[in-house]
């Protein structure tokens, strides 16, 4: 905020009381107004209020607006290219290149932009695994964006913590800040630009939150792999008996909601490393979609929409009596909760566990044409891991339409990959080999016909068809190849009928499910072409006949 008449405001007195002795100096960042230092949820709640950037809803969360955007703009994310990180960047459609002199510019411009104004400073950790947690920064020009950091990332526990405090990576997020593409050399006046050598990210003209977070992601994603530990765009649970899953899929197949299992312990919803000494989350807290979120169906994370502490994005409500409409999308479809972990009642509290048992690949398949599960070998679980398949769902990034789009996302997060995708699958595929995982594809999509004709397979289905992989119950049934893919679909089990492991029983026309299956298995193999080069041949054995 640019306080011009130098009002005071709730939380000014308290402002520096966890200051960090690494200052804003540091970044360029000086004659700043006020800088609010990692001010804890209630102040936030103050200061967001008299500022005006967000309304309180019934039961306490907050509900914050994000203009234009209001999901990823991955067409303006850029990495500066420098000598320190330019042969291991996967260059090309998610990560382009900027010139250092370039973000030297956009950083001067910053600076200069911050200065007169108050600056709000959330120093965070992200990696629940003591031996691989990085201290970060998230320097924020609202108060809301502050709280969405607080809620995300593993906070320190003590003064003492804030104080000693030195990032080993920093965000500076200033929605008010436009780039000027013809100067900056940006694709619009919209960017999040990462210069990996300084350790340094900005991002400007965006108020959508989850950009902070998948920067942080990314930058994960290009560290970790060089110490030998995978960096995963997926869920985790773990069982009573210490049986860990995980849960790869984009936005919208069903992470968050088939990871908040009642009887299972939650590990994290997104974003996770797994390392020699297992699995670990990277986040504190969960960043759900909520659009038409059941109380039935989902109703650890629907509990959360009531809760003091929720930051809530482009949720309709009425400002009369304060009620959140979760089924509204009048705003966009991508309306989101950002929560702490512990909001789950089954959460673990040290977010993390052993080595995975089970590997689930999620898709959600618009076609309506692939199996609702099937057991994959090592190697039909690196094809689909590096094909990535599912359908984008509206709103998830800028310029979706309503219909879901087919897409090849490698190792189901490529906009995250910083890396070649080959990178990530050798040691997705160590990992497995080593600890003996088995490995499952299940389809959260449609059935009976493609997006339109069909209906989205139901989550109760879904959560048996889990249940029933997890605890062993698939282990001893029957098993038919897959007549395209050649992967083993079950033939039963158990709370689900027989009919709904077979797409094309469900298909009024076979030859035309046949027809559809046939077309997307064409698209499954173009696509992968572009990553056969320096990849084993019984990996690519191991993908669709047709």
């Amino acid at each position: 905020m640019n306080n011009l008449l130098n009002i005071k405001t709730p939380a000014e007195a308290q402002a520096a009381a966890l200051k960090s002795d690494y200052g804003l100096e540091n970044l360029g960042l000086t004659n700043l107004r006020q800088v609010y230092w990692n001010l804890p949820v209630e102040a936030l709640y103050e200061e967001i209020i008299f500022r005006g950037e967000a309304k309180i809803t019934q039961q306490g969360p907050l509900i914050a607006l994000t203009g234009k955007h209001t999901g990823r703009s991955a067409s303006d994310k850029l990495f500066v290219r420098e000598p320190e990180s330019e042969s291991h960047v996967w260059w090309g459609q998610y990560n382009r290149p900027i010139a250092a002199d370039k973000f030297d510019e956009v950083h001067g411009r910053v600076q200069g932009f911050f200065q007169g104004r108050d600056v709000f400073v959330q120093d965070c950790y992200v990696g629940a695994d003591p031996e691989f947690k990085m201290p970060i920064r998230i320097v924020t020009e609202l108060a809301w964006h502050s709280l969405f950091a607080r809620n995300m990332f593993l906070v320190p526990e003590t003064n003492e913590e804030f104080r000693r405090h030195i990032p080993e990576f920093t965000v500076i997020a200033a929605p008010s800040f436009r780039g000027i593409p013809q100067i900056d050399q940006t694709a619009t006046d919209t960017f999040i630009v990462l210069n990996l050598a300084q350790r340094l990210c900005i991002i400007g003209n965006t108020a959508y939150a989850g950009e902070i977070k998948k920067t942080i992601f990314t930058v994960l994603n290009y560290f970790l792999p060089l110490q030998n530990v995978l960096s995963m765009h997926c869920s985790a649970n773990v069982g009573k008996d210490g049986d860990v899953a995980l849960f790869f899929g984009l936005s919208g197949t069903g992470k968050t909601t088939l990871s908040a299992d009642p009887n299972r312990g939650l590990i994290g919803d997104d974003e996770h490393g797994w390392s020699d000494n297992g699995v670990f989350n990277f986040e504190g807290g969960c960043y759900a979609k909520v659009i038409n979120l059941s109380p039935t169906a989902e109703p650890e994370i629907y509990a959360t929409t009531r809760r003091f502490g929720t930051l809530l994005e482009n949720v309709v409500f009425d400002p009369v009596t304060r009620m959140i409409d979760l089924d509204d999308a009048t705003i966009t479809e991508n309306t989101r909760a950002s929560y702490p972990l512990e909001y789950i009642d089954n959460a673990l509290s040290e977010k993390r566990a052993g080595h995975p048992k089970n590997v689930v690949l999620l898709t959600c398949d618009a076609s309506g044409v692939m199996p609702p599960i099937a057991k994959l070998t090592p190697e039909q679980a690196m094809y689909q891991f590096i094909s990535g398949y599912t359908a984008k769902i509206a709103g998830t990034e800028v310029g979706l339409g309503a219909e879901p789009e087919i897409t090849f996302s490698a190792c189901f997060g490529g906009p995250f990959m910083v890396h070649h995708p080959s990178v990530y699958a050798d040691l997705l595929k160590k990992k497995i080999l080593r600890y003996g995982a088995t490995c499952w594809l299940v389809n959260t999509g449609w059935v009976g016909g493609p997006y339109g004709i069909g209906k989205r397979i139901s989550i109760r289905y879904t959560r048996a068809l889990l249940n029933a992989a997890l605890t062993g119950a698939l282990r001893n049934v029957e098993y038919a190849p897959d007549p395209i893919f050649g992967f083993q679909v079950p033939k039963t089990c158990p709370d689900v009928p027989d009919d709904v492991l077979v797409p094309s029983s469900s298909w009024r026309d076979k030859k035309t499910y046949m027809q559809k299956y046939r077309s997307l298995a064409s698209r499954f193999i173009d696509n992968f072409k572009k990553f056969e080069q320096g990849t084993p041949p019984e990996v690519i054995a191991a993908g669709p006949r047709i």
